[in-house]
């Protein structure tokens, strides 16, 4: 009976830990990936490997975080039908913003299969903004805290420069029928 109280708390703990805290330690196992060309680990957790503030998507596709973002990106296999219908809703008006930590395992999960969304949507590049934050979700960025980041990954979608709605950590669903929910809940206010 004690080892299953035991167990209990200590699943409900690296649960309730998530991308929220930066309570992790630095040992973590899942904060550090095997890279295929050397065969060393990537401690994520390490400050140096952390991008900070504004920076661009091929930042990622760079060692050491093309380790993770390569490998999401390829394997993620979005729903068609989510993928169709966001190709039916108009770019003209929207923007992208991004906030991240790749020292954290949901964002290093979450931004490559956001990405392949993007891709296969056919949405500009250029629209799309990455902020890269610390384990305690700061980011050298003006006017940041006006953000409200609680937990990373946040994707947040702007129509006309307003918010339009924000996946946050998760996907509810999945991040395809998310970013249709929020985009086509948008589209049916105009």
């Amino acid at each position: 009976m004690n080892k299953l109280i035991l167990v209990s708390i200590g699943l409900i703990m690296s649960f309730s830990y998530g991308c929220r805290t930066a309570q992790r330690s630095s040992s973590a196992p899942e904060s550090s990936d095997k890279n295929v060309t050397t065969g060393y680990s990537t401690n994520f957790m390490e400050q140096t490997t952390w991008l900070l503030g504004y920076f661009s998507r091929d930042r990622m596709a760079i060692p050491p975080h093309s380790e993770w973002y390569s490998k999401g990106y390829d394997s993620y296999q979005p729903d068609q039908a989510f993928i169709t219908r966001l190709q039916n809703i108009s770019r003209d008006e929207i923007t992208i913003r991004i906030v991240l930590g790749t020292w954290c395992p949901d964002s290093r999960r979450e931004v490559p299969r956001f990405m392949r969304i993007i891709d296969l949507w056919g949405f500009p590049a250029e629209k799309i903004t990455f902020i890269g934050v610390d384990n305690e979700k700061i980011a050298p960025v003006g006017e940041y805290e006006k953000l409200n980041i609680m937990r990373v990954p946040t994707f947040i979608f702007y129509k006309n420069n307003v918010e339009a709605g924000r996946i946050i950590e998760v996907p509810l669903t999945s991040l395809e029928q998310d970013m249709v929910n929020i985009l086509d809940k948008e589209a049916n206010k105009n």
